[in-house]
């Protein structure tokens, strides 16, 4: 097995499954604080924005031909997170108590997408060089699929996986907290 094949099977079955352990414990620090009761709506609205900060790149990473469109979104996508989750933290920690355990949780949340990237700008040099350099070859800037696709079972396991632990939680939460706030009329 060659450095290539390590980086592209930790991506797959290391970095990729992370997310869903600490997207878990993420949502289960927001139901014991109860966020439904103190930032509500409006803190679970910016979970769901940073959800799709990092589920768009990630759909692409899975099923696109990794070119310069697809690492310039990557790219623009982390950095979004980053600053989102910075933003997510300010609103929280004005309006419920955030523990050191959440925000350990919140710093693995925000340094997987850059792993991510990491890990995909070293299996793709060249890519990297061609973003870096303009992008001026034909397919650069269009959104292909992968030449070789991942397997249909992989993918399904991901699927399942990002449904259960990510966003059928989060659901759940903004739910929660959608009710909270019709109760009181804010809403």
């Amino acid at each position: 097995m060659d450095a290539e094949d390590t980086s592209r099977r930790f991506l797959m079955y290391g970095v990729m499954p992370l997310w869903f352990v600490p997207s878990v414990a993420d949502w289960i620090m927001h139901r014991r604080t109860r966020i439904e009761e103190t930032s509500g709506v409006r803190e679970s609205a910016v979970h769901a924005l940073m959800m799709a900060e990092a589920g768009v790149p990630v759909a692409m990473g899975l099923l696109a031909k990794v070119n310069p469109l697809v690492l310039t979104v990557m790219g623009g996508a982390a950095l979004a997170h980053g600053a989102t989750a910075l933003w997510d933290v300010n609103l929280a920690t004005t309006e419920r108590e955030v523990r050191p355990v959440e925000q350990h949780i919140h710093s693995f949340l925000e340094v997987l997408p850059l792993t991510a990237l990491a890990f995909l700008a070293c299996l793709h040099a060249d890519q990297v060089r061609g973003t870096l350099r303009g992008g001026r070859g034909a397919d650069d800037w269009k959104l292909l699929p992968k030449e070789n696709p991942l397997p249909a079972r992989y993918l399904a396991g991901i699927g399942l996986g990002l449904s259960v632990c990510v966003a059928l939680p989060y659901a759940e939460e903004m739910t929660r907290c959608v009710k909270a706030a019709r109760r009181r009329g804010s809403l």
